[in-house]
């Protein structure tokens, strides 16, 4: 935030803030990161978490990630840059401001969410029970909440539709 970097959390965080809360040994990122944003953001990290400058750069460079590491705890953060991906841009653009504890945090939209996990669901082979159960656990809590419309649109481009459909009948929905 100090540094300006438009970010939204996503993950097991956001999938447990909109369905049903479980522990989760990292948090994700999608975060906006430019050149400009290299120095600072390592300055402003390096005391706390372990992170190197070329992993930074190369993440940016190939719109790809690169990890957090914090040095007491062990806990990462895994930070996907937005890159040109238009869902990861699309990610930023609907994310959501939540109050937690007495700070503000950006917040993937559950269907978002639920689009974010399918791509990984899927991604995987189809074999994560995790996935799977956040994307139920989200619609099934979510329910006419959600927008269906959006939501849809989003898996159909992703070419998730099927996945959708199904996670969508599991739901009950």
């Amino acid at each position: 935030d100090r540094i300006g970097i438009v970010y939204v959390i996503g993950g097991s965080f956001a999938s447990s803030l909109h369905g049903i809360p479980r522990a989760t040994n990292d948090v994700d990122l999608v975060a906006d990161v430019q050149r400009q944003h290299v120095e600072p953001l390592v300055a402003a990290l390096e005391e706390q978490f372990y992170v190197e400058v070329s992993a930074v750069t190369r993440a940016i460079d190939h719109g790809t990630s690169f990890n957090l590491i914090h040095y007491q705890t062990g806990f990462k953060v895994d930070v996907f840059v937005q890159g040109s991906d238009a869902f990861r841009r699309a990610q930023l653009e609907r994310r959501a401001t939540h109050r937690m504890q007495g700070t503000t945090l950006q917040v993937l939209s559950p269907e978002d969410t639920v689009v974010a996990k399918l791509q990984w669901y899927r991604a995987g082979g189809g074999l994560s029970d995790r996935q799977w159960r956040d994307v139920v656990e989200v619609i099934a809590v979510q329910g006419q909440s959600l927008d269906m419309d959006y939501l849809g649109n989003a898996a159909e481009k992703m070419g998730l539709g099927d996945l959708l459909a199904r996670a969508l009948d599991e739901a009950r929905y």
